[in-house]
C-alpha cells in the first residue's frame, strides 16, 4: 500500500463524520468546510452559500488550467446500515462509511495529494449534486473562472470515463371525460387509458433504438416510474399523471426525443408535458461534434497518463463543464455499484491508485 494511504484514511475519517445528507439539505458554510480550509494551507479559498444547502468551496494554489470537482453531499442513510454511517470503518480491503465511495473518498485523495505537493491546482467542492439542483457549478461556470479542463471525481474505478448519457425527467398529465364505465366510450375517453396507450407507444419506440451506438454505449435508457389517476373501477378517469425518465446517448438530440415522446399522446388528451430535471450528456454540446469532443477528452487523458475506461450509463456533472466548452472527463476511486448502498464502501487499493495519480498531476503542469 502507498505511503499516501494513512493520510487519505485520516482525511476520509473526518470528511464522513460531517453530516452532509441531501436531503434534508441542511448544509452550512462551516463544519466540513472549516476542516478543508485547515487542511489546505497555501490555497486561496472562497466559500459561497448559494442557498437551499448549496455551498461551494473553491480553493486555488498557483495558476492552474485544470479544476478538480467533487461533491460533498451524500444521499440519506437507510435503516439497513449495520453501524453508524458517519463513522469510518476500515477492513483489510475496504473503507466503509456514508459517502466513502460517492464521493468523499475522492475528496480525501485530493486533499492528501495536495498536502504532499506544491504544484498549481484548483478544487471546486460542492454540496448540491444529490439534489439535482446544480447551483454551485452553474455559479462557477458563470464566473470568469479561466479554466479549460475539468476532472470530476465520481467513482470510475480509477479509469478516465470520457462519455456518459444525459438525463431527463418528465411529468405528463392526461385529461379525459368523467362518466360511467359501462359505456363503450369509456375505452377512448379515459385519461388512464390514454396514459397506457402512450406508454405502449413509447416502449415500442425505445426498443427500436437498441441498434444505436456511441463510445461503447448502446440504445436509449427509459423508465416509466409512476402512473396515477382515476377514482374507482366503474368510473371513467377524468385525469391521470405519469412520470417518466430517459437517458439519451451523446449522439441523440434531447429536444427531438421530447418531440417524439410528446407526440405519442392520443390526440386531444395531453394536458401538459413538463421536463422537471435535465442534465446533458458527456460530451455535451452540438450532437454532430460529440465524437470529436470525446476524442479531445481522450487525448487529454492520454496526455495526463491516465488509464481510460468504458463509457457509463450514470450521469455526472462533468457534462455541465463540457456543456460550457471545457474538456472534461470523470476520474475517481470506487465502483458506482457501491454508491447509495447500505454499508457503502470503497476499496483501499482504489484509494491508493487514484491518490497516486492525483499526486502526480499536482506535481506537473
Amino acid at each position: 500500500m502507498s505511503e499516501l494511504l494513512p493520510g487519505v484514511l485520516s482525511h476520509l475519517e473526518k470528511l464522513v463524520s460531517f453530516d452532509t445528507r441531501n436531503p434534508p439539505r441542511q448544509i452550512g458554510t462551516g463544519g466540513i468546510f472549516d476542516y478543508l480550509r485547515s487542511q489546505l494551507p497555501g490555497f486561496e479559498v472562497t466559500v459561497t452559500d448559494h442557498g437551499a444547502g448549496a455551498v461551494s468551496f473553491f480553493a486555488v494554489r498557483g495558476a492552474p488550467r485544470r479544476v478538480f470537482n467533487v461533491h460533498l453531499d451524500t444521499v440519506p442513510s437507510s435503516p439497513a446500515w449495520s453501524a453508524d454511517p458517519h463513522t469510518l470503518r476500515v477492513t483489510a480491503e475496504r473503507a466503509i462509511a456514508l459517502g466513502a465511495c460517492d464521493i468523499k473518498g475522492a475528496a480525501a485523495c485530493l486533499v492528501a495529494a495536495a498536502r504532499v505537493t506544491t504544484g498549481d491546482v484548483a478544487f471546486l467542492f460542492t454540496t448540491d449534486e444529490e439534489a439535482n439542483d446544480p447551483r454551485c457549478i452553474a455559479a462557477f461556470l458563470a464566473s470568469k473562472h479561466g479554466f479549460d479542463q475539468a476532472i470530476v471525481a465520481e467513482p470510475t474505478m480509477g479509469e478516465a470515463v470520457l462519455a456518459h448519457r444525459g438525463i431527463s425527467s418528465v411529468l405528463m398529465q392526461f385529461r379525459g371525460e368523467a362518466g360511467h364505465a359501462s359505456g363503450q366510450h369509456a375505452r377512448d375517453t379515459s385519461a388512464l387509458h390514454a396514459a397506457m396507450r402512450w406508454g405502449s407507444r413509447a416502449l415500442d419506440f425505445v426498443e427500436a433504438q437498441d441498434h444505436l451506438r456511441f463510445g461503447g454505449l448502446t440504445g436509449l435508457r427509459f423508465n416509466i416510474g409512476r402512473v396515477e389517476g382515476g377514482i374507482k373501477a366503474n368510473m371513467i378517469a377524468p385525469s391521470a399523471e405519469l412520470r417518466f425518465g430517459f437517458r439519451p446517448l451523446p449522439s441523440q438530440s434531447r429536444e427531438q426525443l421530447h418531440d417524439q415522446f410528446r407526440g405519442f399522446a392520443p390526440t386531444g388528451m395531453l394536458g401538459s408535458y413538463e421536463e422537471t430535471f435535465t442534465g446533458p450528456s458527456l460530451p455535451s454540446g452540438d450532437v454532430a461534434h460529440a465524437e470529436e469532443r470525446r476524442l479531445a477528452a481522450r487525448d487529454l487523458a492520454d496526455e495526463l497518463g491516465l488509464p481510460i475506461g468504458n463509457a457509463v450509463d450514470f450521469w455526472t456533472e462533468a457534462s455541465l463543464f463540457s456543456q460550457a466548452g471545457m474538456t472534461a472527463f470523470v476520474f475517481g476511486p470506487g465502483d458506482i455499484a457501491q454508491a447509495h448502498t447500505a454499508d457503502e464502501w470503497v476499496a483501499l487499493d482504489q484509494l491508493v491508485s487514484v491518490a497516486a495519480h492525483y499526486q502526480r498531476l499536482m506535481q506537473s503542469p
